[in-house]
This record gives C-alpha cells, sequence and structure tokens, in this order.
C-alpha cells in the first residue's frame, strides 16, 4: 500500500529548554526563521505524506495555529505588498491534511503511536518525533517511502554515532552482512555496544507493530516504549531494518547544545547568511 499517512509526536514538554519552553512549544522554536515542526513537516510533504497526525496535549496550540491560515496576516501582507512573505505563509497552511489528537494520559515514545491508531488503521504509516530534524538533500522520509515500495520493509532511521556516544542511545544489532535488526540495545556500554548505528525519531510501521504495541507493557521508567514493541515483534518472528541516512545528517533539538548545532547547520546552509555567519564565527573564537 502507497504510505500517505504520517504521526508526529509532540505531546513532549521541553524541559530541558526551559525557561524557553514555559509557554512555547518546543516544536515552536525556531531554526533561523523556521520552526523546528515546520522543517518536519516539509520534510514529509516532499515524501508525498497527504495527511499528518499531530499527536499533542493541551499547551500546543501555538503548533496548531502555526498550520492554520492567519487571515488578519495575510490581509495585512496583501495590503501592504509583501508578497513573497504572503505566499510562504499561505504555503505552510496547504503543505498537508493537518489532523490533531490529544495523547493518551500515559508516558512513553509508542504513547502517540497508539493515541492515533485508529487513523491508521490497516496501513503503512511515517511515525515521526516531532523535535527530530534531518537535513539531507533526499527528504529523508522519501528515502525511507522509496525503500517501503520496493521492498516492504519496516525500518527505523539509523545514524552512525562516534564510539564514545554510543551510551547514550539506543544502539541497533545487525544480522551480519546486513541492515536487518536482530535487536536494540538501549544505551550499552561502550565496550559492549552491538555496532555504531544509533536509532533515531524516523519509522515505517504498519497494523502488526500497532497490533503488539497494543500488548506492550511499560517498561523503563513505566512508560511504554515502542522499541519494546520493535523487539517483541522481531523475536515473534517479524522483520525489521535499519535505514541509514543518504547525503545527510540527523539533527536532534532537544538539549541546548544539539539546538544550537542544528541552528549553525541550517544557517551555514543559507546563501544570505553563510559568509557573514561564517566570518563571525570566526571571530569571536579567537
Amino acid at each position: 500500500m502507497k504510505i500517505r499517512k504520517a504521526i508526529i509526536a509532540v505531546a513532549g514538554s521541553g524541559t530541558r529548554l526551559l525557561p524557553a519552553t514555559k509557554s512555547m512549544p518546543k516544536e515552536m522554536l525556531p531554526i533561523v526563521d523556521k520552526p523546528i515542526i515546520q522543517l518536519v513537516v516539509e520534510e514529509l510533504a516532499a515524501a508525498g505524506i497527504e495527511d499528518i497526525i499531530l499527536v499533542t496535549k493541551w499547551d500546543k496550540k501555538p503548533l496548531e495555529d502555526h498550520f492554520d491560515h492567519s487571515w488578519a496576516l495575510e490581509n495585512d501582507l496583501e495590503k501592504a505588498g509583501k508578497t513573497k512573505y504572503l505566499e510562504e505563509v499561505k504555503r505552510i497552511a496547504g503543505m498537508a491534511n493537518y489532523i490533531y489528537v490529544r495523547q493518551a494520559p500515559q508516558y512513553g515514545n509508542g504513547v502517540p503511536v497508539l493515541s492515533a491508531a485508529s487513523l491508521v488503521r490497516n496501513e503503512p504509516f511515517v511515525f515521526v518525533w516531532g523535535d527530530d530534524l534531518v537535513k539531507s538533500e533526499v527528504s529523508f522520509t522519501k528515502q525511507m517511502v522509496e525503500d517501503y515500495e520496493k521492498n516492504g520493509n519496516l525500518m527505523i532511521g539509523v545514524q552512525e554515532v562516534p564510539e564514545d556516544q554510543v551510551d547514550r542511545y539506543g544502539i541497533v544489532k545487525l544480522k551480519e552482512g546486513t541492515m536487518q535488526i536482530k535487536d536494540v540495545v538501549e544505551k550499552p556500554a561502550i565496550e559492549e555496544a552491538p555496532s555504531r548505528y544509533a536509532q533515531f525519531g524516523r519509522m515505517i510501521l504498519n497494523q502488526d507493530i500497532i497490533n503488539v504495541l497494543k500488548r506492550t507493557p511499560p517498561g523503563k521508567g513505566g512508560e511504554v516504549w515502542i522499541t519494546d514493541a520493535i523487539q517483541t515483534y522481531i523475536k515473534e518472528g517479524g522483520k525489521f531494518f535499519a535505514k541509514k541516512v543518504e547525503n545527510g545528517e540527523w539533527m536532534t533539538t532537544g538539549d541546548p547544545l544539539n539546538y544550537l548545532k542544528a541552528i549553525l547547520n541550517y544557517a551555514m546552509d543559507r546563501p544570505d547568511l553563510k559568509d557573514f555567519l561564517g566570518n563571525y564565527l570566526n571571530k569571536i573564537k579567537k
């Protein structure tokens, strides 16, 4: 089946970015002049995703408003002749069909899938974490969707990390000579890591994974983890694959350092900013 839908988990509180996230969803923090969540949605739209289901909570109204039409703003921009900005704000509202679902009162990164399960029944879908960015020449979601259309593989995005960082992530153990996942080891000791491939928030899932997730008990920290369901699915004979980013890079934005790194990466890719920013960074590092 063609993949038409995506679920984005955006119900987190952004604790590590307080106080900036006290009254602003972390996914709305800007990467230069676009919110994090807009970059995620643009990646999905470039892959042909039509319906984007955002799993939210009570304080995410600014996020919902961002993807709606702003009639007063559009009218003001039109009167002022600011055509460039008018076209951009209209484009945001038209990138996809947006659906908003409140997250169930549980904790864990598997809960957004359960909360939106009735909207993706019996069809494959993309599952995304709303604070993970993938900056690539071709939309990484498009890379995954094209792989799925060729092979029918369920998969999760992975990226090699330095050896001294493997204990920070879920690390995949691969079947020898392939990208098929045998297991996922959560934050292994450096000397025990089965690979250097860290998983991140880009997945292609289906009803089979949902069915396993529904019977997955809370795990570490009393939370429902999507990786626990994937591990069970594999143990019960299912096939699940790791997908590397081609010509690009995964960047998390959930803490101050990585958020700043993401801003700099995107800014240095802008012709109108690159030269000035490069010179300025060289100046202040002296």
